[in-house]
């Protein structure tokens, strides 16, 4: 018996002479070639890739009875093995292949003519699924035909933003009412999806894992660049000269802004604003050799509660020897709003030695500690900014006026 042997199909002809011209120039040396030769042969490769990438989503998305031979789970899973690619960017190409087979004819016309790359088409087809669901037909073909034409001019990262504002272009007079139900579609989602989680890693640190709406983290994004001194982009330095870099920087600006919120603007908890209060000993807290105790909270040093206690946002309430409150510090102990003025006016910037960080960025600190009879008014006070505060306090180094009013700190020997 004779079997007829199925006549090779275009498809397959085209890719096996395409392998077969590629094998003839295995061995070609591009450096010898002219450079207008090598500037065509680019641009003439691109094009040919996105020809062949649209032959291949051609193919996969008639490849059903691929799978079904081979009792594969789809023709992504069937390609891994076979092909040994990585499995999510042969996911992602299926869900392109699907897209361009049964709705976006343009889009892979585009690739047919090699006028439209893989990476383009990607963006181009994620735009239109994000209008509207019940956007007028017309309208949306003319949202792909503008796509597409783009692509010859555009790069994926701004068709990608000429995607989310295509009906402007296109259909002006629906775009703002249509634009405003995306935006409230976009705030009850992100109402719904946000939180926050903390998570004690037991070495001091807390991992905090949070997702807010857009609006709120560009509030907390505009707080904290006015901590992490947004005009040095270049980082900043610790005491021994290390790079520090932008996101420990932004680290520290955020535990800033959680000391320099004020308690009487919080809601109310318990009958007051919520406020933090640090019990430590009077003899532990004069010489920072002990430790204080957050209510509720943490264990910190001596030297951290009494940092703390420069600002007006932490109450010290000092023990005795029998844990008997001797003073629960108040209003008066903390640097006044026109104190502060007044110290803006001596020091426009910290007055660490070198230090630039703007004065209206700076806490105030007490020169002589209140603990150990240090008053709270100009001449016992100090503009510092976060990083210096907390040297001022750190046992590891010692800090002096000089003569030009700035501070220097060295670290002890």
């Amino acid at each position: 018996m004779t079997t007829l042997q199925q006549p090779q199909h275009p498809v397959l002809g085209t890719v096996v002479a395409i392998t077969a011209a590629l094998g003839q120039v295995a061995d070609a040396n591009p450096t010898f070639m002219a450079t207008d030769q090598k500037a065509a042969a680019l641009l003439e490769i691109a094009r040919a890739k996105a020809q062949l990438a649209e032959l291949e989503l051609r193919v996969i998305a008639a490849a059903e009875d691929v799978v079904a031979d081979d009792g594969a789970r789809d023709v992504a899973a069937w390609l891994h093995h076979h092909t040994h690619q990585r499995p999510e960017d042969l996911r992602a190409d299926l869900r392109l292949a699907t897209a361009l087979d049964r709705t976006y004819h343009l889009v892979a016309a585009a690739m047919r003519a090699g006028e439209c790359n893989p990476a383009q088409a990607t963006v181009i087809v994620a735009a239109l699924d994000e209008l509207p669901a019940d956007l007028d037909r017309e309208v949306r073909a003319k949202a792909e035909e503008a796509l597409v034409g783009y692509a010859t001019e555009l790069g994926p990262a701004r068709l990608r933003r000429l995607g989310r504002r295509i009906l402007d272009v296109i259909a002006p007079e629906i775009a703002e009412a249509e634009e405003a139900k995306r935006l409230a579609a976009e705030e009850a989602h992100a109402r719904k999806k946000t939180r926050l989680t903390m998570r004690r890693l037991g070495d001091g640190t807390t991992r905090i894992s949070a997702v807010v709406p857009d609006a709120a983290a560009d509030r907390l994004a505009t707080n904290l660049e006015a901590f992490a001194s947004p005009r040095r982009d270049d980082g900043t330095r610790t005491e021994t000269g290390d790079y520090l870099p932008y996101d420990r920087r932004l680290g520290r600006a955020f535990c800033q802004l959680l000391e320099t919120l004020d308690p009487a603007r919080l809601p109310i908890h318990g009958g007051e604003a919520t406020t933090m209060i640090v019990t430590i000993d009077l003899d532990q807290l004069r010489t920072e050799a002990g430790i204080g105790q957050i209510v509720g909270g943490s264990p910190i040093t001596a030297a951290e509660a009494r940092r703390l206690a420069c600002t007006a946002n932490i109450i010290p309430a000092v023990l005795g020897g029998a844990s008997e409150v001797l003073d629960l510090g108040r209003m008066q102990r903390f640097f006044t709003a026109a104190q502060r003025r007044a110290l803006l006016l001596r020091s426009a910037t910290c007055e660490a030695e070198g230090c630039d960080i703007p004065g209206t960025w700076a806490e105030a600190h007490h020169w002589l500690a209140w603990a150990q009879g240090g008053a709270t008014d100009i001449d016992n006070a100090a503009l510092l900014c976060s990083h210096h505060h907390h040297r001022a306090h750190d046992t590891a180094y010692v800090h002096e006026r000089l003569p030009n009013g700035d501070i220097r700190f060295t670290r002890r020997r």
